[in-house]
C-alpha cells in the first residue's frame, strides 16, 4: 500500500510541474496569439510572428510615468515604429499617427515624434536634459525575454536611445498595442 501512494504522489508533483511550466520549454515567443492592425489602404494585419520577423532595432527605454515613477533602464527589441507606417502607406508632414490598445489606451503621434523628435528628456534626478537621438519603437523583447502582458506586452511602444540614463516621459509608451492608423492631414 506504502508503494501506491509514493507512485500516486510522484505523479501528481509530475502533473503540477507540468502544469505550472516547471518541466518542459514555456510557450516560443512566436506562438504568442495578437495581432498588430495596420489600418492603411489596404488594411493590413500582422500576427506577432511576423512582426518579429521584421528587422528589429535595440535599445535603452527608460520612463516616467506622471506621477513620477520611474521604470528601467531596460533594453529593448522591436520593430520601427516609421516601418510600420510605412507598411500603413507612409506618413506626410501633416499626418498624424494613432496608435491604440486593447484596453482602449489611444496615443496620437505628429511627424516629429514618429521621427522621435520634440519628446521631454530627463536626468536621474528628473530634471530636463537637451534630447539624444531617440526612437520610437513596437517592442517585443525587454531584456532579451518577451514582454510580459504585465509589462505592456506583448506589443508595446517603447522610446528608445543608446544610453540608459536617459529617462523620457512615459505616456506614448502604449501598452497591448493592437491598431496603427494613418489621419491623413
Amino acid at each position: 500500500m506504502h508503494r501506491g501512494y509514493q507512485t500516486l504522489l510522484a505523479v501528481l508533483i509530475g502533473a503540477a510541474a507540468l502544469a505550472s511550466g516547471c518541466l518542459g520549454p514555456a510557450a516560443a515567443a512566436d506562438e504568442v496569439a495578437w495581432n498588430l492592425t495596420l489600418a492603411g489602404d489596404p488594411e493590413r494585419v500582422l500576427t506577432h510572428p511576423e512582426i518579429r520577423a521584421l528587422p528589429a532595432v535595440e535599445g535603452y527605454g527608460y520612463s516616467v510615468s506622471t506621477v513620477g515613477i520611474k521604470y528601467g533602464p531596460n533594453r529593448y527589441r522591436g520593430v520601427l515604429l516609421t516601418d510600420l507606417v510605412e507598411m500603413a502607406g507612409g506618413a506626410g508632414a501633416d499626418d498624424l499617427i494613432y496608435v491604440s490598445a486593447q484596453d482602449g489606451y489611444l496615443w496620437v503621434f505628429d511627424a516629429a515624434q514618429l521621427r522621435g523628435e520634440e519628446f521631454f528628456t530627463f536626468d536621474e534626478n528628473l530634471h530636463e536634459i537637451p534630447a539624444p537621438t531617440l526612437r520610437v519603437i513596437l517592442a517585443y523583447e525587454r531584456d532579451g525575454e518577451p514582454l510580459a502582458y504585465e509589462d505592456g506586452g506583448p506589443l508595446r511602444l517603447v522610446v528608445i536611445t543608446e544610453s540608459p540614463d536617459v529617462i523620457t516621459e512615459g505616456s506614448p509608451w502604449v501598452k497591448w498595442v493592437d491598431r496603427l492608423e494613418v489621419h491623413r492631414g
